[in-house]
């Protein structure tokens, strides 16, 4: 197995920021060559690059790049691969995506890399999903947040609202699964990374994003409790009736029983009235 070289010792990893460098050579390439760019369509935006093992590789391609993040320690690492307008040291979950996008791609589609803090990675994936220009997305996750996307380590496939939410706006797809020896320092749990490419025509559109999550934070907040008493808080029960027998199905089904078509078609049929 062989480890990225880092020019400079890493430096100690911040607990707060739930930072684990990445320093395994083969994961670090299969991250980066997960999808195919160019600069005449696309830009691509690194999120929490520490202290740079994917940005050293994503620096090469052939493609507008720009970094983000919160440790201003990471200058004295990036500097070696990018110029001081290129990096942006600030919070991603603060700032608002479609404008830095707006700023620094001029209407390029967007390929997002990142290995994202165990502390806020379904924060940040959330936020991701909404950003129109963001076409494709190379994501780490913890592996128990990663497989609520993409299941991969049971054969339940058991519906969530991650789930309903990601699969909706994006195709996903599992590249590869990393073992805590792919870190410094090793995290105490596996890791996982998704692909995602956005879809052309979802579901359920993207001006109506807010209004899907509401309704699956909703549909899935209580997991063990039958799909009808829950959402009776918020619709009729003769709507609920209709809506149920149009999709043939039981009114005791649980949430994490529908498919991703059932979920769509329930906040369909009870959201766009005729």
């Amino acid at each position: 197995m062989q480890d990225y070289k880092n020019q400079l010792p890493l430096p100690k990893n911040n607990k707060d920021l739930g930072q684990h460098f990445l320093t395994q050579l083969s994961t670090i390439l299969q991250i980066c060559d997960s999808f195919q760019v160019n600069k005449e369509s696309h830009g691509i935006i690194e999120v929490g690059p520490g202290p740079g093992a994917l940005t050293e590789h994503l620096s090469r391609k052939d493609a507008v790049f720009h970094v983000i993040e919160k440790d201003p320690r990471m200058q004295e690492f990036l500097q070696a691969f990018l110029k001081p307008e290129q990096m942006h040291f600030t919070d991603a979950l603060a700032l608002t995506m479609d404008e830095f996008i707006a700023q620094y791609f001029g209407g390029k589609k967007i390929w997002l890399v990142s290995n994202l803090p165990y502390n806020v990675g379904s924060p940040l994936f959330v936020k991701f999903l909404q950003v129109a220009a963001i076409d494709q997305m190379t994501l780490m996750f913890q592996a128990e947040v990663a497989d609520k996307i993409v299941p991969f380590k049971t054969l339940k496939n058991e519906m969530n609202s991650l789930m309903a939410l990601g699969q909706n706006y994006f195709e996903t797809q599992l590249l590869l699964k990393v073992p805590p020896g792919h870190f410094s320092p090793p995290p105490k749990v596996d890791s996982a990374v998704i692909t995602l490419k956005r879809r052309l025509n979802p579901a359920v559109p993207l001006k109506e994003f807010k209004s899907y999550e509401k309704f699956l934070r909703l549909a899935f907040s209580q997991k063990r409790k039958q799909l009808m008493g829950i959402l009776k808080a918020q619709y009729k029960k003769e709507q609920l009736e209709a809506t149920f027998s149009k999709l043939q199905l039981l009114n005791t089904v649980r949430a994490e029983a529908l498919s991703l078509e059932q979920v769509q078609q329930m906040y369909l049929l009870l959201t766009h009235k005729e």
